[in-house]
């Protein structure tokens, strides 16, 4: 049991520094906020907070994953390295993808919500 408790120690210990010097992963935490709010007036069902807390979720873990590929490759070289160029962007690029899928998810689920209001 003691160390479950040290793992998650070194887990939180990560989060925070990702919070605090991860500038990506502070955008995406502060538009949860406004994004949870907005999910409480709404309203929103069982398998609408499903698919939004699972947006939300995918894109904050696929920026630490991104981060951590980053922090990786600085480690192996540091200097301009066009095969080290291509692995982050590819890393980038699933957390474009994740946005995406976020904003198709907020917009499908979001929307008829608005209409009803009118």
């Amino acid at each position: 049991m003691k160390r479950f408790f040290k793992s998650l120690k070194f887990a939180f210990k990560g989060l925070i520094f990702a919070v605090l010097n991860e500038k990506n992963f502070r955008i995406h935490i502060f538009i949860v906020v406004p994004v949870f709010i907005f999910s409480l007036f709404l309203r929103l069902d069982r398998i609408e907070w499903l698919f939004v807390i699972s947006a939300i979720f995918l894109v904050l873990i696929s920026e630490l994953i991104n981060s951590a590929i980053e922090k990786s490759l600085d480690l192996i070289d540091n200097k301009y390295n066009k095969k080290i160029e291509i692995i982050k962007d590819i890393s980038a690029g699933f957390v474009l993808l994740a946005a995406l899928y976020s904003i198709i998810i907020g917009l499908l689920i979001f929307l008829p919500h608005l209409f009803k209001l009118k």
